[in-house]
């Protein structure tokens, strides 16, 4: 009977690896020369660093896998990592406190229960977090990143939508709105319908939300224009609107795509500031916040930090590998006896040393895709090789060794 993979996970094939691996490549070499450093936290974790600091919402722990780590006395309630933002600030705090700005970056899977089984349990994503940034800057570098990243894995075009929690937490304390939580969640789910509905406030406040309703998809000058008419008793929020129209003028400056969108800020549990997401089309690739208050909660010092993840399952099917040719080769022998193999095999160093792709023939289907077959054969008491081009069926026999690299060589530069 064969037992299938468990519902809701997925596997990645050898087609499906190539396209994961340059993911993986493109990823750590633009962080690299960013100055970020990769780290790889543990995939189980302590519950209660995603509970007692309310750091994720009801829903998401609803869907944490967790269990007893039990070691016959008492035990520890654990689970499969949901997140990875929240184990890096875990990390920082843990191990690099004493780094007053820390570039951290990491490719690791994420674990979240879907009762369907329709969607993947596990998904596979690229993180960075810079502990220690302020912002508008660090907000800047990382969508500067995130888009260079995207870039050079061939995505275009890439639209960036902004939103800033931070604004709309603000807001709401200073008008006083009760249930402030409730009505925030509706504001970033797209629903700014709700300050319409906010009664007694002065005309200039009147003013200033109308304007603010009309917010989506603006540019610099019309959040000039928002500032200008902020009344006094909203002072509080001018930094914030003065964030995103610097990250506007920025994405304007370099010709990048952008829209403004109160909506973009949905899911951001723990985020307090700019928030980001990244599209292809309608596909949602990745997206990215501030969340200063997060450093304190794991129980570091009042640091400043943001960051942003890039789904790579969403990734993959965007990716598209060029023809590149593959030097594969088989190599067969005309007998099983030692001597032969042993001469297959140092036969077989060579030609990896040299860059190619060398496969020993094991019967069966072995070797359908590759380019050349090399035989070993044994001619006038000494052992030469014969070279066949398995597309035309050309063959060159009684090679030496190095007679066979030169025509290797001779056949990779036609």
């Amino acid at each position: 009977m064969k037992i299938p993979r468990c519902k809701g996970a997925r596997d990645l094939t050898p087609q499906d690896m190539p396209r994961f691996r340059r993911i993986e490549e493109v990823f750590r070499t633009c962080c690299s020369a960013w100055g970020y450093k990769e780290i790889r936290t543990p995939t189980l974790e302590y519950l209660h660093l995603f509970t007692s600091a309310g750091t994720l919402s009801p829903d998401m722990l609803s869907r944490v896998y967790s269990f007893l780590d039990w070691d016959g006395w008492s035990g520890e309630r654990v689970v499969l990592r949901p997140d990875g933002t929240i184990p890096s600030a875990r990390f920082y705090v843990e191990s690099l406190s004493n780094m007053p700005i820390a570039r951290l970056c990491y490719i690791e899977n994420m674990f979240s229960f879907e009762g369907t089984g329709q969607e993947s349990r596990e998904r596979w994503q690229c993180g960075v977090e810079l502990m220690g940034g302020t912002e508008p800057e660090g907000d800047a570098e990382l969508i500067m990143l995130a888009l260079e990243i995207l870039g050079k894995l061939g995505i275009a075009p890439v639209n960036v939508k902004l939103s800033h929690v931070g604004l709309f937490k603000t807001l709401l304390q200073e008008l006083g709105i009760e249930n402030e939580e409730q009505v925030l969640g509706k504001i970033l789910a797209g629903d700014t319908s709700v300050l319409s509905k906010i009664k007694g406030q002065s005309p200039q406040v009147k003013r200033f939300l109308k304007l603010l309703l009309d917010l989506q998809g603006k540019s610099p000058g019309f959040l000039g224009n928002l500032r200008s008419v902020l009344p006094e008793g909203l002072s509080t929020i001018k930094p914030y609107i003065d964030d995103l129209a610097q990250i506007a003028e920025l994405l304007d400056s370099i010709g990048q795509g952008y829209q403004i969108d109160s909506a973009s800020g949905e899911g951001f549990e723990y985020y307090t500031g700019m928030v980001f997401q990244f599209y292809s089309a309608s596909e949602l690739l990745g997206k990215g916040g501030r969340y200063d208050e997060l450093i304190p909660l794991v129980g570091g010092n009042d640091i400043p930090a943001s960051g942003f993840a890039l789904f790579i399952d969403r990734i993959m099917p965007l990716i598209h590998e060029g023809s590149t040719f593959s030097p594969k080769i088989l190599l067969t022998s005309a007998s099983g006896q030692i001597e032969e193999m042993k001469s297959t095999f140092e036969v077989a160093r060579r030609l990896r040393e040299l860059g190619y792709i060398a496969e020993i023939d094991l019967g069966a289907s072995n070797g359908a895709d590759c380019h050349w077959t090399v035989s070993l054969e044994k001619m006038d008491d000494k052992r030469r090789l014969t070279l066949t081009d398995r597309a035309s069926g050309k063959e060159q026999k009684g090679l030496s060794l190095p007679q066979l690299l030169q025509k290797l060589e001779e056949a990779k530069c036609r």
